[in-house]
């Protein structure tokens, strides 16, 4: 009675609740126009920016990983940053119209999002997966990584309140409270999610592929990047260091191996050193290399440590003003331990002589553990940048500038992104960096084509031609054997705005004869109109109405075979549809009539 419900069970229902508010809040803001949209997600980028030294302290408190500084930098780029570049886009309503092609597109929300938050970025990652979610009137709930449980549970809890204040159901943005392994899986294949956003290691992107849900992933990155001979190797120099230190290399698009023209090597190394790098000695390599490569993967310890804490856990003793530790490797693979990724600011160094050699190197990193993620390059030589750009198995290629702050859109023109897509090289959905646009479905209402006409007449002919055979039974122009020649197709196009109903209203009434007369015979009479269109005499009209008039005198049953001459309907039909005496007459409905005999139900004409 004491001891109170299992841990795990209690993980688990955490995950049905959330996901039952996020959907009842969908279903409130589903009718909502763009201008109330863009409102709560403003309100959410401002509080984000508001609290982003609070929430960047507390994530540095929590999990050691990273730098206060460059944690709030990431804080509001994740939410200023990413407002800026999604607040004009239209995720509501109807999005684009061409009236040229007659294309009309609609944007539909996906619904309850699962966005997976790791410890590496956990704040600003929370706040730009909530904005592009919310942004297509979506909600999301967040499963945030054990290690940083607290600073993401706080970083929901600004957006909900921004969210409260602006009158927005709080529930847009929920957050699992005692998240584990398993009831990460739990709300990936909760059957109310619509997507998942998984930012993390390879075992949870492979997982949220596996849920049976559509899911937008990130592969790991091993970043190389080239210095060419032709290359400002005292910017390339600065651009490194500064994208390591930007809070010490966390960002998986951040540089993982140098890989060195030889004739500007030593040059670059000094520029290196000049900015407070370590090169490492044969001692010191081999025992970072024990250190940083645990069974050939990366041991999650190092990861965002400052340089000088690196150095003394795997045994030696860096200046802690050290802004990165760099190794020298003799190519790439099991064998040099440090050409794999590390998320913290320790460099491999591959001296290459020329930029084949150099290309050949970079392809090496990128198949180890990068594929479709991120290069980088600095050069001058325009034929050495198009070769890179043409060859390399990556979707960014950052040039010459910081790889860290390039690949999430921050230095350059890209979208800024906490999540970016891989490509099916590296089995994602998408090589772009996910957006506010990939968090809606789009409709598309499509007009038919205004030469639809001549197009279809003209490749039946064509086809007809090549098959020396007539048209075929269904394709409505002439020649269409199930026409029979009565009908020929209608050259108006269906998206011409004067088309009109071809209803031109019930047959006269016929006045009733004061002689007696066969109770059909007024009625056949006003079919004379329709029936004896079609002859050329009066003899022929007169005929079809006697032949028909007659059998249904003699007779309770329709005459067998034959059509009224001109008629579209046979016989058979024509006297059905009096027998019923409703409202399939001709004459119109009963009710009212003047040949209606309302205590027997019959037709007295």
């Amino acid at each position: 009675m004491g001891q109170g419900i299992d841990p795990d069970l209690r993980a688990l229902q955490d995950v049905r609740d959330c996901v039952a508010r996020a959907a009842a809040a969908v279903e409130v803001v589903h009718g909502w126009d763009q201008r109330r949209v863009d409102e709560a997600c403003a309100a959410m980028a401002k509080a984000g920016a508001a609290a982003a030294y609070d929430l960047a302290r507390l994530a540095v408190e929590e999990t050691g990983i990273g730098r206060v500084h460059y944690k709030v930098l990431k804080n509001l780029f994740g939410s200023e940053g990413v407002w800026t570049s999604i607040k004009d886009e239209k995720t509501v309503g109807i999005v684009k119209r061409d009236e040229r092609v007659g294309i009309v597109e609609v944007a539909a929300p996906v619904g309850v999002i699962a966005g997976i938050v790791p410890t590496t970025n956990p704040t600003s990652t929370t706040l730009f997966k909530s904005l592009i979610a919310v942004k297509g009137r979506n909600a999301i709930v967040v499963s945030p990584h054990p290690r940083s449980r607290r600073c993401i549970g706080e970083t929901v809890e600004v957006l909900r309140r921004a969210l409260e204040r602006v009158g927005a159901p709080a529930d847009l943005v929920t957050c699992l409270p005692n998240p584990t392994i398993e009831s990460t899986g739990a709300l990936m294949k909760h059957p109310d999610v619509a997507m998942i956003l998984a930012t993390g290691g390879t075992g949870l992107v492979k997982a949220a592929y596996s849920s049976g849900k559509p899911a937008y992933g990130v592969g790991p990155g091993n970043v190389p990047v080239y210095v060419d001979r032709t290359a400002d190797v005292a910017w390339a120099a600065h651009s490194i260091i500064a994208s390591q230190s930007f809070d010490n290399g966390t960002l998986c698009c951040s540089e993982q191996g140098i890989v060195v023209d030889a004739p500007v090597a030593d040059q670059l190394l000094g520029e290196l050193k000049k900015r407070g790098a370590h090169l490492c000695d044969a001692d010191q390599t081999r025992k970072l290399a024990k250190h940083c490569n645990v069974r050939g993967h990366m041991n999650p310890e190092v990861v965002g440590l400052d340089p000088w804490r690196i150095a003394e856990a795997a045994g030696f003793s860096v200046p802690k003003t050290t802004t990165v530790l760099l190794a020298l490797q003799g190519g790439v693979g099991p064998e040099w331990p440090l050409s794999i990724e590390i998320l913290a600011p320790v460099l491999s160094v591959h001296k290459v002589d020329g930029w084949q050699e150099g290309c050949r190197v970079s392809m090496a990193m990128l198949e180890a553990e990068g594929l479709g993620h991120t290069c980088a390059i600095h050069a001058r030589d325009e034929k050495v940048l198009d070769a890179f750009f043409l060859e390399k198995p990556a979707s960014r290629i950052v040039v010459n500038g910081p790889s860290s702050q390039g690949a999430v859109g921050y230095s350059t023109q890209l979208v800024p992104s906490f999540s970016l897509g891989c490509g099916p090289q590296a089995g994602n959905i998408t090589s772009d960096n996910i957006s506010a646009r990939h968090m809606v479905t789009i409709k598309r209402a499509a007009f038919v084509r205004r030469d639809w006409a001549e197009i279809e007449k003209k490749d039946h002919a064509r086809v007809a031609a090549l098959a020396k055979d007539g048209l075929p039974r269904g394709c409505g122009l002439a020649g269409d054997p199930a026409l029979g020649g009565g009908l020929a197709p209608s050259s108006r196009s269906s998206m011409e705005p004067d088309a009109a109903s071809n209803w031109r209203g019930n047959a006269p009434l016929v006045e009733r004869p004061v002689a007696s007369a066969p109770a059909v015979a007024p009625v056949a009479a006003a079919w004379a109109a329709k029936v004896g269109a079609g002859s050329k005499s009066e003899a022929g009209r007169a005929s079809a109405i006697s032949g028909w008039a007659s059998s249904r005198a003699g007779s309770d049953s329709p005459p067998r075979g034959g059509h009224a001459a001109g008629a579209s309907l046979s016989t058979s039909e024509i006297l059905g549809m009096m027998g019923q005496a409703g409202t399939g007459c001709p004459l119109g409905p009963c009710k009212g009539c003047a040949h209606h005999d309302a205590t027997s139900g019959s037709c007295r004409a």
